[in-house]
């Protein structure tokens, strides 16, 4: 069961469940005798990721139930999305050392087959979040967490303002009378909108093509340095020509002065490693929803160019 994005906490009537949206890896963990499948919600296993969760369940002396949760690794206090990436290794032995050195947990909300085997996805929520409630309180574990709910928006709205730089990001609103509905989009998930004015340190081509994919975004650091922290691919089609020829114009090394993007990875949305540094002269408005790291987890949304900003002006306080 998965959310669509709104753009405001629903507020009518008295059906809704409010929860955070946490910063981790969905996961859907079956358990039948000693056997304990994890699955991200494309369907991939996770287990061989998370050697310690598995171990966590299969210790459980209740058997034949399926749970809905968030995996989550904590470091210095606050969760982390990459030390998360990090398991994404093809070494076992790295992956083992990690889970050992950051282990993760598993944040609970929801439940689909009761311990004993007793499917309950054709249950409300409310009945649903009984029985997840009651399995985290028999588990006894520290590492099966449950996940904080509350029905009055304006609590949401307060966990809303504080979404988006550490361990949650967003809400997500659930229907109380609604059953679990496998593969569709029946619940709303709401992020925090913010925007910030950057510097485009760079730009990508297209693949296969000469016009412009994708705008890098750089922010000035304390020290005056110009580091990469995104980039925003919400180009029109009808302006990729007139744009393509204006950045060429302006290109210069080394575009970004202080941390600069990297070749692709497994994370990265843009299909090239390539990029083509530029004269920081140019100020974009985009708007995005979480940072990590200083960086911009997603992709942003281009709002408007602002040549009436300075581009020395657009610092980390922005987003701070």
């Amino acid at each position: 069961m998965e959310a669509r994005l709104a753009d405001a906490i629903p507020r009518d009537g008295n059906r809704w469940q409010y929860e955070p949206k946490w910063d981790g890896f969905r996961c859907l963990a079956f358990k039948s005798d000693d056997t304990v499948d994890l699955r991200a919600k494309s369907g991939k296993p996770l287990g061989r990721y998370f050697p310690e969760i598995t171990e966590i369940l299969r210790d459980l002396k209740r058997g034949h139930f399926v749970i809905d949760g968030e995996i989550v690794i904590e470091v210095d206090g606050e969760l982390s999305f990459e030390a998360l990436q990090m398991r994404l290794h093809p070494a076992q032995s790295r992956i083992r050392k990690l889970s050992s050195q950051t282990p993760a947990s598993l944040i609970l909300f929801d439940m689909l087959a009761r311990p004993g085997g007793e499917v309950i996805t054709g249950k409300p929520l409310v009945e649903r979040r009984r029985a997840i409630e009651d399995f985290v309180t028999s588990s006894n574990s520290p590492d099966l967490r449950l996940s904080k709910c509350t029905y009055d928006a304006a609590t949401a709205a307060r966990w809303l303002n504080g979404a988006g730089h550490a361990s949650t990001d967003g809400i997500v609103a659930k229907v109380l009378d609604e059953h679990y509905l496998c593969g569709e989009r029946a619940m709303v998930k709401v992020k925090p909108r913010r925007t910030a004015d950057c510097v485009v340190g760079g730009f990508r081509y297209l693949a296969d093509s000469r016009e412009v994919g994708s705008l890098l975004l750089g922010l000035y650091n304390d020290d005056g340095k110009l580091d990469h922290v995104g980039f925003t691919s919400t180009i029109a089609r009808t302006d990729r020509g007139a744009l393509t020829r204006r950045l060429e114009g302006l290109r210069s090394e080394p575009g970004f002065t202080g941390k600069a993007p990297g070749g692709p990875s497994r994370w990265s949305t843009e299909r090239s490693g390539q990029w083509e540094p530029l004269e920081p002269e140019l100020v974009v408005e985009v708007r995005f929803d979480h940072v990590t790291g200083n960086r911009f987890r997603h992709g942003t949304k281009l709002l408007r160019w602002r040549p009436d900003k300075a581009p020395r002006q657009c610092t980390f306080e922005q987003i701070e």
